[in-house]
């Protein structure tokens, strides 16, 4: 498959791990990573995330975790061919076994948010087949620091379910960014961001596209510093 190409990195991408998307880019733009020493993304994939935050914080350290154990080759030739690499390792790993002394500063996750289906098409990275909601909230809890905080982008007819969830296990909501494809159009996708402490929540809207094909000036001005395009028309 052909690499998607970055101004500072590449991603070599297979179509048996789920590609460079929308969501993985705006997560990578959008989350808190600024104050962060140790990050942990949870699911890889190419490795997009984590090296947009590398990208972003140049003295935090990265540790990915995925199941996949293609996605994890592709994910270490992305990492050790960027100019973070010395800052970023990833492992074959399910996170409901991973075990580890060490807290994190920032969990990251762009977690899989199908139910089960009948469909194989990027099944462990979209269907809740490995990981659900429930259990990246409840494995999160255990390794992260006291002041650090969860990140995730989810549908948004989720996002209820998994506040609530989150609530249940001493996670509470700090930051909830709503995802419209399209001006004047409904809420897609949340970008949602947790703490141990409560406060009020900061909320915004983030859209996307002014105009089919047309890219927002919030968006271009939100990725200027990875995407390689210009705005059409």
């Amino acid at each position: 498959m052909k690499p998607f190409t970055f101004k500072h990195f590449e991603i070599q991408q297979s179509k048996n791990v789920f590609r460079v998307g929308t969501d993985g880019v705006l997560l990578g733009a959008l989350a808190d990573v600024q104050n962060a020493s140790e990050v942990l993304e949870i699911g890889t994939g190419t490795g997009l995330i984590s090296l947009m935050l590398a990208q972003r914080n140049s003295q935090a350290s990265f540790l990915g975790l995925d199941i996949n154990e293609e996605a994890v080759s592709l994910t270490r030739t992305n990492f050790e061919h960027s100019p973070f690499h010395d800052r970023l390792k990833n492992i074959h790993q399910d996170l409901k076994a991973f075990e580890t002394e060490k807290k994190f500063d920032l969990i990251i996750s762009n977690p899989p948010y199908f139910e089960e289906s009948e469909s194989d098409k990027d099944k462990i990275a979209r269907q809740t087949v490995e990981l659900n909601f429930q259990q990246l909230i409840v494995a999160s809890v255990k390794i992260l620091a006291d002041h650090g905080i969860l990140s995730v982008i989810i549908p948004a007819e989720a996002g209820n379910g998994f506040i609530e969830t989150a609530s249940e296990n001493r996670l509470f909501l700090k930051r909830k960014v709503n995802i419209k494809g399209i001006e004047n159009s409904k809420t897609k996708r949340l970008v949602l961001e947790f703490l141990f402490a409560e406060r009020p929540v900061e909320e915004s809207d983030f859209v996307i596209e002014k105009s089919p094909r047309q890219y927002s000036d919030s968006y271009l001005e939100l990725t200027k510093e990875f995407h390689v395009f210009k705005n059409r028309g």
